[in-house]
């Protein structure tokens, strides 16, 4: 059975190229550019891996991520953006103090190599 990823962007292209990118490596992707429809269609224990863009214009990244988390906190979310500006908010979001705490809720770049993507997933799915 393959690994399911959700994918939660309010850009298409973006989404048809992680999309695209998942399926070639294995995985079962859904993807949404509405993260309010997303939400509504979110089920606990349906995904090995969120994928959340922080910057939407019908909720941002970490809205969405505080209410994915009421219906499923164990599954294992990761923020995408194409600015690092985010990365100390993200910190100060997730209420982190030391460095390596991030790592349960990663921060991929846009762009990212696919090789990258594809080895970044992997090692987010397989952490404990």
């Amino acid at each position: 059975m393959k690994n399911k990823i959700l994918i939660v962007d309010d850009e298409q292209d973006i989404i048809a190229a992680l999309n695209l990118v998942l399926e070639e490596g294995g995985y079962e992707v859904h993807s949404f550019t509405d993260p309010i429809l997303a939400l509504k269609q979110f089920k606990a224990a349906s995904y090995e891996l969120v994928i959340i863009d922080i910057k939407m214009s019908e909720m941002d990244g970490f809205e969405l991520r505080r209410k994915i988390k009421e219906i499923d906190n164990a599954v294992k979310i990761c923020f995408l953006t194409a600015s690092e500006l985010y990365y100390e908010k993200i910190r100060k979001e997730l209420g982190l103090q030391d460095h390596t705490t991030l790592d349960k809720d990663r921060f991929l770049m846009k762009p990212i190599p696919n090789e990258n993507l594809i080895r970044e997933i992997n090692m987010m799915i397989n952490s404990n």
